[in-house]
């Protein structure tokens, strides 16, 4: 039985940590700077057990599933810990600092620089939910830097999830990923704010509003906490596909 490290045990970590356990033969451990994230994921099997960073060196997997303003030196401090055979993927939606990140780490060769296209609104690992990452894509960036064999576990692990693999440069990956997904989420939240500002009365505007408006702003849903990081991180490329949208 495979020993797996989810580090963030959130929307995608959880997911990622309930699907691996149902579909390999995975005992499946968490990482999580909130506790009751922890105790939370535990208690809905999301995860079988806790672990410390110190024991990382064990594992034969570790998925990093954190905001992606905190990946890069994360990602670092897990190299530093795991052996020579250890995969280690994050699953951050910016790559090219994450990727220039570790370009000069001893174990570079171990990491695998991934993006699943999947979420949903919820956050936590309440929101965890099997079979989400079925039929999705999972972009691949410099997956020249990584050795064979690493890639070839992750691959393998991928397509035990049912996900269709790309590969990508993480500068064009990120390009492109302000267009398809963070301009619709930038656009969500601010129709989202500006209704509220307007309409004080929240049940007026919910008395109203139809179909189209529910599903236009379903992502303003999203954790702030997530997402502040991402803008922040992409901000280049999301400038210009918001000027070029408005």
């Amino acid at each position: 039985m495979e020993k797996i490290v989810v580090i963030g045990l959130g929307l995608i970590g959880g997911s990622l940590a309930l699907d691996l356990k149902k579909r390999g033969d995975f005992k499946v451990y968490g990482i999580d700077q909130n506790p009751s994230h922890v105790k939370k994921a535990i208690e809905l099997g999301v995860i079988d057990a806790e672990i410390t960073f110190s024991e990382l060196s064990e594992a034969d997997i570790v998925i990093i599933a954190v905001p992606v303003n905190i990946i890069p030196e994360l990602t670092q401090k897990v190299l530093d810990q795991v052996s020579g055979e250890t995969l280690v993927f994050d699953v951050g939606s910016v790559k090219n600092e994450i990727c220039k990140s570790v370009e000069n780490h001893s174990k570079r060769k171990n990491f695998v620089a991934a993006h699943p296209l999947a979420g949903t609104e919820f956050s936590g690992p309440e929101a965890a939910i099997l079979n989400l990452f079925d039929e999705k894509v999972n972009i691949i960036c410099e997956a020249d830097k990584t050795d064979w064999r690493i890639l070839d576990k992750a691959i393998s692990i991928f397509k035990k999830l049912n996900m269709r693999i790309k590969m990508m440069n993480p500068v064009e990956h990120d390009r492109h990923i302000a267009y398809v997904s963070h301009l619709s989420h930038v656009s969500s939240f601010m129709l989202g704010k500006t209704v509220l500002e307007i309409e004080k009365n929240e049940q007026a505007i919910f008395d109203m509003a139809s179909t189209g408006f529910a599903s236009t702003v379903r992502l303003a849903k999203s954790s702030a906490n997530t997402w502040t990081p991402i803008f922040l991180e992409n901000k280049d490329n999301i400038i210009k596909s918001l000027n070029e949208y408005i």
